[in-house]
């Protein structure tokens, strides 16, 4: 199904391009009425795409919770799972502080913004973007979930992670009393695998609805108006993919362009749909068929949602930088470098929030008394950038995830024939065979 569903994919890309340029130079005519009808024929088609990331997010929490603790169930030892965590939170911190360095580099070689010289705004005039400071006391506090129920219901990543955390190590404290909820948790993974098939069909619908939407209601014009900053940031990704795919060939050798291949399909998915969390079944899929071992995928990768999102780490110097440059003001390299580490901090409080690189941005511009109405520039515009962002996000975690495994002793063979294997614990039974989306079931 992986080549068929990129295929149609595709086809639905280039689809919604021709049908939203058409509608919208079919009826746009530049009055409101026109503006009005265009909105309201966008509205219509942004349905589907909110259906399927709603039925994305329906799976997000039970996925992530069964993988996860299966992975630490696996891990054998709390030593064996601190080591492995320690290894992914300081390629986290390392990655995260390239994205950002990057993003500044290239906005000041670049400089997008200057020659825009857009007057000052009002100091009350405000973006619509809703701010959130960072606030230490907060952060850490909303990291425990007060309710595992509630932690899934609004799929709090990041509380979800540390209830499995616990689950996963008091399985592994009692052994084999355990062994039937290991059992449990096992067969929940081929459910929710097999679900996650059903859902991925709907892809294709899905995108050709989200491009119509954005082309008929804004038209290509919108591209046009910022079509350099746009470029300048899209150079930026392609170098920050570049990167990351060195230090993985580095790192893994020519095994990389496998890694490449397997994840075509989830980038493809996640560019098209705007989101990284679309992707999160098949990026699992993938690193599985690529050789990263179950119990090292399913906890790197859920700690990257949280902690790993590279795409958006860059953009966020690289936004932010831009404002400052289209209003004239000039920033020191003093600033710019407490603007970075600034955004390294406040970035990793905001794991699940909507338009979170928008968020942060919002927050730090009156830091550094940039005027906040400036996201009001690339608003119009955020939805294409979100695109290149959720699929750097996909290919920085994947790198992750197999440097990780790479470091805890190797990479298993491939899995070419799309049969994901989950073993058992020692004592804990026969091992569960669970093929991947094409096919779920029990192996003999």
């Amino acid at each position: 199904m992986g080549k068929r569903l990129t295929f149609w994919i595709m086809i639905a890309l280039v689809a919604g391009l021709v049908v939203g340029w058409g509608l919208h130079i079919a009826i746009d005519d530049g009055s409101p009425a026109s503006a009005a009808r265009l909105t309201e024929i966008a509205g219509y088609f942004s349905i589907l795409t909110t259906l399927f990331l709603r039925l994305i997010k329906m799976i997000i929490a039970p996925l992530v919770f069964s993988t996860l603790v299966i992975g630490v169930a696996h891990m054998g030892d709390t030593s064996a799972l601190g080591r492995v965590g320690l290894k992914a939170v300081g390629w986290f911190v390392c990655a995260s502080l390239f994205s950002l360095l990057l993003g500044l580099l290239l906005v000041n070689v670049l400089q997008p913004g200057v020659g825009l010289n857009l007057p000052l705004p009002p100091v009350t005039a405000a973006s619509g973007v809703e701010r959130a400071a960072f606030n230490l006391s907060d952060f850490v506090s909303h990291i425990v979930p007060a309710s595992m129920i509630d932690a899934m219901a609004t799929n709090e990543i990041l509380q979800i992670v540390v209830f499995s955390l616990f689950i996963g190590v008091a399985i592994t404290a009692v052994g084999d009393k355990a062994a039937p909820l290991v059992k449990a948790v096992e067969a929940l993974v081929a459910v929710m695998l097999q679900i996650t098939n059903y859902v991925m069909r709907f892809a294709p619908i899905a995108v050709f609805a989200a491009v119509t939407s954005t082309l008929a209601e804004r038209g290509p014009s919108v591209i046009g108006d910022l079509a350099y900053f746009m470029g300048t940031f899209y150079l930026g990704l392609i170098l920050l993919w570049l990167s990351l795919i060195g230090v993985a060939f580095v790192l893994l050798g020519r095994r990389t362009s496998h890694l490449v291949r397997y994840i075509r399909d989830p980038l493809i998915l996640a560019f098209s749909t705007a989101s990284s969390e679309a992707a999160y079944p098949r990026t699992l899929e993938a690193l599985d068929k690529f050789g990263v071992p179950p119990r090292i995928a399913s906890f790197v990768l859920p700690l990257g949602y949280s902690f790993n999102l590279d795409g958006s780490m860059m953009y966020m110097t690289f936004a932010s930088l831009f404002i400052a440059q289209a209003y004239g003001m000039h920033l020191g390299i003093g600033e710019q470098v407490t603007m970075l580490l600034v955004l390294m901090v406040t970035s990793k409080g905001i794991a699940g929030v909507p338009r979170a690189s928008l968020v942060v941005i919002a927050a730090t511009l009156s830091m550094f008394r940039i005027p906040e109405a400036g996201l009001l520039l690339i608003l119009a515009v955020d939805h294409f950038l979100d695109m290149g962002r959720s699929a750097t996000n996909v290919i920085g975690n994947a790198v992750a995830a197999s440097v990780v495994a790479k470091w805890e002793g190797g990479l298993d063979p491939r899995e070419d024939a799309d049969i994901v294997a989950i073993p058992a614990p020692s004592g804990h039974g026969p091992a569960v065979a669970v093929q991947s989306f094409d096919q779920i079931g029990p192996t003999a």
